[in-house]
């Protein structure tokens, strides 16, 4: 069998080159071991944690364990339902997809609120 004369080019004519996409790859590939990390971090490792976040999430209880021991990543809606009750999978979801801005936003808004909260309480004091 012969190749058809018009074959598709892969070498761009203007000179532009393809994105590498080996970062992008190796942050995918790290997403489970992460997420599972940052679970860990926020709720804990034990069966309550677990329990907890599958009521949480609407999943089962043995997809959340895997979730635990980064045998399988959550799908999307809970990936989703996961950021909205865990700061530690949102700030390790944007750190994966390279959103360093978003986080670094993030975290003024939160020093921001921390800062309020303290003032709030040395003013409180002050009353006293």
């Amino acid at each position: 069998m012969s190749f058809p004369e018009n074959d598709r080019i892969f070498q761009s004519d203007s000179g532009k080159t393809f994105h590498n996409k080996e970062d992008e790859l190796d942050r995918a590939r790290a997403f489970i071991p992460v997420v599972a990390a940052a679970l860990k971090l926020d709720f804990g490792g034990g069966p309550a944690a677990v329990k907890r976040i599958a009521k949480l999430v609407h999943a089962n209880e043995r997809a959340v364990r895997n979730w635990f021991d980064a045998k399988n990543g959550p799908s999307g809606e809970h990936l989703m339902v996961l950021m909205f009750h865990s700061d530690a999978v949102f700030q390790a979801v944007l750190e994966l997809s390279g959103r360093q801005r978003i986080l670094t936003a993030v975290r003024i808004l939160r020093a921001k609120e921390q800062l309020r909260d303290a003032l709030a309480a040395i003013d409180a004091l002050d009353r006293d």
